[in-house]
């Protein structure tokens, strides 16, 4: 719906069609997004951050600029995988317009319909799992007004430093919640402090997470990895494979969890796996981890 609003004539299909072609995974990453924009509508800019709030939306919603926010929804009951399926998903919402007077947003919704709306609070509580990540479009000419608007946030480093303390912060309150830990493990992954971020992803873990946490980020695969914690990344990903069989991302880290491991036959079908899930696998990932036994 959003390129829309910037003279882009197709549809959610074509946008999964390139960078999800499977229908039982339609989680779309925001550098998957980035990277359709770039290559498929070249004459837009696509940025995404993360730690945002309710007056930074104002104030791009205030300069016309639509924001794109990572937020909960729930599944149909049909799609239940047990009698305790807690039914969370992510889910995007394109926010367009926000009333002061009612405390709410308008948003478009792929999934509910158009021009519904959500107060200040919800959009607050709904966007936190997801690291209060935003996305937002611009034309290439109008670049210094969004440098302007997004001010320190443009720079990427700087607005993760910022997100990091704000996290760390917030996990020092006696109200931290798993999300709040989570975040904190994203922040610390994002700058390859990966031991660090794996006892966050943990203290998370032990708090308790959606079922389908791990069908739309990926942080604690890395950290686990990198931290050198095998044999968690190998239970985390088997687990995470078992409620979204068709997760490229989870078939990707399982088979480095197989290669760390020294099995090598496990971990190229893995990755052969990833590959055939999804072709159009970003930046090739599961082929070059195919070529590390080939």
């Amino acid at each position: 719906m959003a390129l829309h609003m910037y003279g882009w004539e197709g549809n959610q299909t074509d946008i999964s069609n390139l960078v999800k072609p499977i229908t039982a995974d339609r989680n779309v990453n925001p550098e998957e997004l980035r990277y359709y924009v770039r290559t498929q509508a070249g004459w837009l800019n696509l940025e995404y951050r993360v730690g945002g709030n309710i007056e930074l939306l104002k104030r791009l919603l205030a300069a016309n600029y639509p924001v794109i926010v990572e937020s909960v929804t729930s599944l149909n009951p049909g799609d239940a995988l047990g009698p305790t399926d807690d039914l969370w998903a992510a889910h995007y919402l394109l926010i367009t317009a926000y009333d002061d007077s009612k405390s709410e947003f308008t948003v478009q919704d792929s999934y509910h319909g158009p021009d519904l709306t959500i107060s200040y609070s919800q959009l607050e509580k709904d966007w936190k799992p997801f690291n209060n990540l935003y996305i937002v479009m611009y034309f290439p000419q109008f670049e210094e007004e969004m440098k302007t608007l997004l001010a320190s946030d443009w720079d990427a480093n700087l607005n993760r430093q910022s997100t990091l303390d704000y996290t760390q912060t917030i996990i020092t309150s006696d109200t931290a919640d798993a999300f709040d830990w989570f975040n904190y493990g994203s922040n610390l992954a994002y700058f390859e402090r990966y031991e660090e971020a794996a006892l966050a992803y943990d203290k998370a873990r032990e708090m308790g997470l959606p079922l389908r946490m791990f069908r739309y980020q990926f942080g604690p695969f890395l950290a686990y990895f990198h931290s050198g914690r095998n044999e968690d990344l190998l239970a985390l990903t088997n687990y995470a494979r078992s409620v979204t069989e068709m997760s490229e991302e989870a078939w990707l880290w399982y088979g480095f969890g197989l290669y760390r491991s020294g099995d090598y036959d496990g971990a190229l079908k893995a990755w052969q796996k990833a590959d055939s899930i999804n072709p159009n696998f970003f930046e090739d990932q599961a082929q070059k981890a195919m070529q590390l036994v080939q």
